[in-house]
């Protein structure tokens, strides 16, 4: 069984167990949420698809804590005009694990 879920903008495919890595969230470490933005769910074989979310559809997650990617570097440079800047950024995220799927 998976589910389509959208979580501060973005769509993720879910299983129960997954660990996934979303955009920052505003929850505590430790809490559980309920994702109602439920997109698509397929339980054996038979595949529900929502206008725009499947009526009744909820799944359970478990806030497991927050941190940040792997550094991005940004790098602009102009050829002959010695315009070089370096910049990086580390985007925050929160790990969540899928503890169940209900439709």
């Amino acid at each position: 069984m998976y589910a389509v879920v959208e979580i501060a903008g973005q769509q993720v495919k879910v299983q129960e167990g997954d660990r996934i890595r979303v955009s920052r969230l505003k929850a505590e470490a430790g809490a559980s949420l309920t994702l109602d933005r439920v997109l698509l769910v397929s339980k054996d074989g038979e595949t529900s698809i929502g206008r725009p979310q499947v009526d009744g559809a909820a799944v359970e997650a478990s806030v497991l804590g927050h941190g940040k990617h792997d550094k991005v570097t940004i790098f602009k440079m102009k050829r002959r005009k010695g315009y070089r800047r370096k910049n990086g950024h580390r985007q925050p995220f929160t790990e969540l694990r899928i503890d169940g799927i209900s439709a």
